[in-house]
């Protein structure tokens, strides 16, 4: 009689972490290297050169509101931390978070908060809940862009990638009422988050993890009503602020009106929860927006819809990394001598 499997050892599940990353790696690659060897670059070049000198401004207007957007759910869940605090909060935050491997962003989250006088507990619980909302809202994305495309008509398809969405977003949502309604669901889930974690990761300990997510309960369970809804339609707004920079960036970049506003925002917003991918489902998003454009407009330009995506990451991507490093040098600079 064969022996019972053993649970995977802890250099197992390294080696389980690393092929998941390679894999990834190579999916994005391949993505990337199949869409460049279709690509005419020297139009490409042609039509990045028609970038207009103005466009700068407005790119960065667009980004700022998204910004604003996106960290106004965390202004919102902790007291006295405010609209300014929280952008810098958020993307000092998402600046360590790219750049240095876990716990970095929270270490330095909660030396933010510290250094404002603001609980870290009520900080980080406010951050772990306007997280969990903003999972919600990206799998609620593609139900907004169904609404979109709706003015063309719906394809099967379509009503298919909005109705698995709306479930995984129902089923985020749910998880997170019960744990902060339900003292006994909390722990129970904060137990089952332990096993998770110790069977793909590190060890963890599930009295601790319970405690935890018992903490987080208690301390947002009061205003959790109040603030679910205006967080889930902040952080929606946060979604289609990134949809209005991808259009700008392909009409500054002669994509025509031949191609519609609906269907480069309503094609985004059904494609959305792509972003979950590594740096927001680089080269894997790209490609599948550019492909169902020209599937719906096939006389659109090619080189130009390229050209507009490089231009949009450059802002998505780049412009967030720059905030991030102009809010933690701010945070620095004004915090000498503050910070605990």
């Amino acid at each position: 009689m064969p022996a019972p499997t053993e649970p995977a050892t802890p250099l197992a599940r390294v080696w389980v972490r690393r092929i998941v990353t390679v894999v990834v790696v190579a999916a994005v690659l391949w993505a990337l290297g199949s869409l460049a060897s279709r690509v005419d670059w020297s139009a490409v070049g042609a039509a990045l050169g028609t970038l207009p000198w103005w466009s700068g401004p407005i790119l960065v207007a667009l980004l700022l509101l998204r910004q604003l957007l996106s960290s106004a759910p965390l202004a919102r869940v902790v007291a006295g931390l405010g609209w300014r605090r929280a952008l810098h909060n958020e993307m000092g935050g998402n600046l360590v978070a790219t750049l240095a491997p876990p716990p970095a962003d929270l270490v330095l989250r909660v030396s933010m908060f510290r250094s404002w006088r603001i609980d870290a507990l009520d900080g980080m619980a406010g951050v772990t809940l306007t997280t969990a909302v903003f999972w919600g809202a990206r799998f609620l994305a593609p139900v907004l862009g169904l609404a979109v495309v709706a003015v063309r008509g719906v394809e099967r398809h379509e009503w298919w990638v909005a109705g698995v969405c709306l479930l995984v977003a129902a089923v985020i949502l749910a998880l997170l009422t019960l744990v902060v309604r339900s003292r006994r669901w909390a722990r129970t889930l904060g137990r089952a988050g332990a096993r998770i974690a110790t069977r793909f990761g590190r060890p963890a300990d599930a009295d601790a993890w319970a405690s935890a997510v018992g903490e987080f309960r208690a301390r947002v369970s009061e205003s959790y009503s109040r603030h679910l809804l205006p967080a889930i339609g902040l952080s929606l707004a946060g979604v289609v602020a990134e949809g209005l920079i991808l259009l700008a960036s392909l009409r500054l970049v002669g994509v025509p009106s031949s191609l519609s506003a609906i269907e480069i925002l309503g094609v985004f917003l059904l494609l959305y929860p792509l972003t979950l991918m590594p740096f927001l489902g680089l080269g894997v998003l790209d490609a599948a927006l550019i492909a169902a454009w020209l599937t719906d407009t096939p006389a659109a330009p090619e080189a130009a819809l390229v050209a507009g995506m490089l231009v949009w990451r450059a802002v998505s991507l780049g412009g967030t990394m720059l905030i991030g490093a102009v809010s933690l040098a701010w945070w620095r600079w004004t915090g000498r001598g503050r910070r605990p």
